[in-house]
This record gives C-alpha cells, structure tokens and sequence, in this order.
C-alpha cells in the first residue's frame, strides 16, 4: 500500500518500533438499519458493539439483519452469521477488531503514544540488512 491511509480511520503506522507496512482488514457485521441518502444505499452496521455508517451499493441483496463484510466502508458481500460472529470473536481476540475499527480520534491518539523515529522512512536506521 503506498497511500498514507488505508481510510480516515484508519492511519498507517510503524508497528513494534519497525517501519512496516500494516494491512486493513475487511470485518463482518450486522445491518441494523438501511437508508438512502440521495442515490446511496447506506447502512448502520454493528461490528461487534461498535457501530459505523457503510456504503451497500455494491451489495444490493443485502437486507437489515443480514451480515456483511466491510472494507473501508464498503459492503462488499453477504456472509452467513455463523463465519461472521466466529470471524468477529477470532479479531476480537487478536486484538485487531478494537484497532481497526477505532474512530479518528481514537486512531490518532494511538499513533501519537507510539514510540517515535526521526526518520519514519528509516533511513538513518542503524540496522544492518
């Protein structure tokens, strides 16, 4: 990934002190409610107890209480509920779920107490490849 966001909530950080890449995931979650917002099919989507807005254009069977799979916001199909909630608890206990669907300010706040380079890049890393 080159682009410095995989999407606002989501910024791209260093992991363990390692100028690494990090992966966005696609989550399962449970559409509570489906509304229109001028040509936009829009759902609130729980993920777990935390629930954000995603686009369902691209998945039109998609019906409240159904689950779905999101990525950055997107709906990109149906998935049965058994695969989600398994799916869910497996994020959860990886401690990925909390991280990947924290809100801006969380994820800032985050990146901010992570230890620090002065050169993100590494560039001036002292490591020997």
């Amino acid at each position: 990934m080159s682009a410095e966001f995989c999407d606002l909530n989501h910024p791209k950080r260093p992991q363990n002190g390692h100028n690494k890449e990090t992966m966005c995931l696609a989550i399962p979650g449970k559409v509570e409610e489906i509304l229109t917002e001028g040509d936009l099919r829009i759902g609130r989507v729980n993920f777990g107890g935390i629930v954000k807005r995603v686009c369902l254009d691209y998945v039109p069977e998609v019906q409240v209480g159904d689950y779905t799979i999101v990525h950055v916001g997107f709906a990109l199909s149906k998935i049965d509920e058994e695969t989600a909630l398994k799916t869910l608890e497996d994020f959860r206990a990886m401690g990925m779920l909390d991280e990947e669907l924290a809100s801006e300010k969380e994820a800032f706040a985050r990146a901010a107490a992570a230890p620090q380079s002065l050169c993100p890049d590494g560039s001036c890393s002292t490591e020997k490849h």
